[in-house]
């Protein structure tokens, strides 16, 4: 696995008021302040993947991408133009940001036992017939070695 797409999140613990125990956690996806999204985003949306289940491939081809699973885990695929895979790993309890430059291919994986949930954080906002997105296939990749990692 390759770091060249992901961005590590700030994961803070959150204390009670009362007697400080600790109580949960906040994670930062995002700051307008911190440079880490090159453009701001237009549109923030929570998709769902159900276990097993491949979202994509796809390439949209005017939109920069960042997304961040919230609740399980799922594996981001990523296809670079000399044709290699980046796969990279989020979830609840290893927070990463993925960014999907517009014009590359990707797919993401849900890899627990319940449904996953990803954040996403979109440079264009999606308006229902846009068509800037192009369905792919990864038939040179390999998805079955995901089918019993949770």
């Amino acid at each position: 696995m390759s770091d060249d797409h992901s961005i590590k999140l700030e994961k803070h613990e959150t204390k009670d008021i009362h007697d400080n125990h600790i109580n949960g956690s906040l994670i930062v996806i995002w700051r307008d302040w911190d440079e880490i999204v090159k453009n701001h985003p237009k549109m923030i949306y929570v998709s769902s993947v159900n276990s097993g289940e491949i979202k994509g491939p796809h390439t949209h081809t005017r939109r920069e991408s960042y997304f961040t699973c919230i609740h399980g885990k799922v594996v981001f695929v990523i296809k670079r133009p000399d044709g290699t895979y980046e796969e990279i790993l989020s979830s609840e309890e290893n927070p990463v940001m993925v960014h999907v430059p517009k014009n590359f291919p990707s797919a993401h994986m849900n890899l627990s036992p319940q449904i996953s949930r990803v954040l996403t954080l979109a440079d264009i906002a999606w308006r229902p017939n846009d068509n800037e997105m192009i369905n792919d296939h990864f038939d040179d990749y390999d998805w079955t070695k995901w089918k019993n990692i949770s």
